[in-house]
């Protein structure tokens, strides 16, 4: 009788701790990143008669990912707002200043050891400021705002429990209509393939 309830204790203590290791897993992930940000450039109207294109760049990128449970996360990608080239062909009208936040839902894959593969999608708000573009003697703008959904995939290859390298692709909706004295232009769809890479850093 004794043994029994000595081995349901110690059972109970085993569960207890085991519940208690896992409530204090932190739920916090950083990941640092360069990202390219190859502009799809798709055009409708006047901005496809004048080849209106957005040049190709890479920037800095940080995320912010919290853990729901070890396979459900929520992921916040940010940067400091950047500038865009925008051209007519190869001339170029000048430059729009583009805050591209994204929020993400993700899957994580977990039985691969210190490879850590997931899938993402979510949706994108961007914010253009500085808007106003020359066209020797035209004037363009393009809209304030772009909403559009993204989709993401990538893995992070963790080096300690703490510490990992990250590789990530999402695709991102971005479109704005071209403005000439207040009217539609036409359309440029910047859309961009967004390919990362970086690191991680687990709490």
């Amino acid at each position: 009788m004794k043994t029994r309830i000595i081995s349901k204790l110690a059972l109970s203590m085993l569960v207890a701790l085991s519940f208690n290791a896992i409530a204090q897993e932190n739920p916090w992930m950083v990941r640092v990143r360069a990202t390219n940000l190859n502009w799809d450039n798709g055009q409708t109207g006047a901005a496809q008669t004048l080849n209106v294109n957005a040049k190709n760049q890479t920037i800095p990128e940080v995320d912010i990912t919290y853990f729901f449970n070890k396979n459900i996360a929520a992921e916040l990608v940010l940067s400091y707002p950047q500038r865009v080239e925008v051209k007519a062909g190869q001339a170029s009208l000048g430059t729009v200043t583009a805050l591209p936040p994204t929020l993400l839902a993700q899957y994580h894959f977990t039985q691969f050891g210190p490879l850590k593969p997931y899938v993402g999608a979510g949706i994108n708000y961007t914010r253009f400021r500085s808007r106003e573009l020359n066209n020797g003697s035209d004037f363009y703008s393009v809209e304030k705002s772009s909403i559009g959904y993204a989709a993401q995939i990538g893995a992070d290859y963790m080096l300690t429990k703490n510490w990992g390298i990250n590789l990530d692709v999402k695709y991102i909706q971005i479109k704005t209509d071209v403005l000439s004295a207040g009217v539609s232009a036409g359309t440029l769809d910047l859309s961009p393939i967004a390919t990362s890479v970086g690191v991680t850093y687990k709490f």
